[in-house]
C-alpha cells in the first residue's frame, strides 16, 4: 500500500453562511477586464472580446478578515469581485445549463500587486506574481443558490475608510456568469470545488497599512477587510 512521501498538504475549505458545512476549494479562475468602466480605466477597449483568465492558488483565498500588505511591492490595488463556488462541473457545457452547476456565492477581493503586474506587462509575461501571491483573494461566507438564488443584478460597492472608491452593478458584466461557466468548460474540465471570480468594475486604487476596506454586494451582504 502506498503512503504519502512527505505530510499532505491542509485541505482549503471556506465557511458557507448559515451552516457549519464548509466549501471544499479546488481551483480559482479570475476573468481580466469583465466591466467596461474598468477596462477602459486600465487603458483597453471595452469591446465584447473573448473573455480571457488567470489563476489564483487556492490558499489565496482568505476568509480571516485581514489582509496581510505583501512584501515587494509599493503599490497595492483593491478590487471588489462576486466569487462564483462550483459544486459541479464537465466539459462544454452548455450556457443555458451553466447555473445548475453553482453552489453559491461570495464577496471577494482580487488584490493585486500592480506594480509587479505592470512590469510583467511590459515584458509579456504571465501576471501570476502580481496576483496568486499568499492570501490575495479575502473572501466572505459562501451564500448557497438555495438561500439567495442566482445574482445577475444589484449593486457592487468597495469603501477605504468610509470612502467610496468602486461603484458598479452585476449587470453591467460584459461577460455573465452563465457565460464564463460555459466559456472555461470549453477549454478546463470544471469540478466541484472551483471558484470563478467574476470581475471588477472601475475605481481600483492602492491600500495601505491600517486601511479598513468595506466591500458589499447586493444579495451578499458586506464584510470589512484591514490591511495589516
Amino acid at each position: 500500500m502506498s503512503q504519502h512521501a512527505i505530510e499532505t498538504p491542509p485541505a482549503v475549505t471556506l465557511p458557507v453562511s448559515g451552516t457549519d458545512a464548509v466549501f471544499p476549494v479546488r481551483r480559482v479562475y479570475c476573468i481580466g477586464r469583465n466591466y467596461a468602466a474598468h477596462a477602459i480605466e486600465m487603458g483597453h477597449d471595452p469591446d465584447r472580446d473573448p473573455p480571457f483568465f488567470f489563476q489564483k492558488n487556492p490558499d489565496d483565498l482568505d476568509p480571516s478578515g485581514e489582509f496581510p500588505y505583501p512584501d515587494k511591492s509599493a503599490d497595492v490595488h483593491h478590487e471588489i469581485e462576486m466569487a462564483v463556488m462550483l459544486k459541479s462541473g464537465g466539459t462544454n457545457i452548455p450556457v443555458e445549463r451553466a447555473l445548475e452547476h453553482v453552489f453559491g456565492y461570495a464577496l471577494s477581493l482580487d488584490m493585486t500587486r500592480r506594480d509587479l503586474q505592470g512590469e510583467q506587462k511590459k515584458l509579456g509575461r504571465p501576471w501570476e506574481i502580481g496576483k496568486a501571491f499568499e492570501r490575495s483573494a479575502p473572501v466572505g461566507p459562501i451564500h448557497p443558490v438555495d438561500a439567495v438564488g442566482h445574482l445577475d443584478r444589484g449593486a457592487v460597492e468597495l469603501e477605504v475608510n468610509g470612502e467610496v472608491r468602486q461603484e458598479g452593478d452585476l449587470d453591467q458584466m460584459i461577460w455573465k456568469v452563465p457565460e464564463m461557466i460555459a466559456y472555461l468548460s470549453e477549454y478546463f474540465a470544471l469540478a466541484a470545488g472551483d471558484v470563478i471570480l467574476s470581475g471588477t468594475p472601475s475605481g481600483v486604487g492602492p491600500v495601505v497599512r491600517g486601511d479598513v476596506m468595506k466591500v458589499s454586494v447586493a444579495g451578499l451582504g458586506s464584510m470589512n477587510v484591514r490591511v495589516v
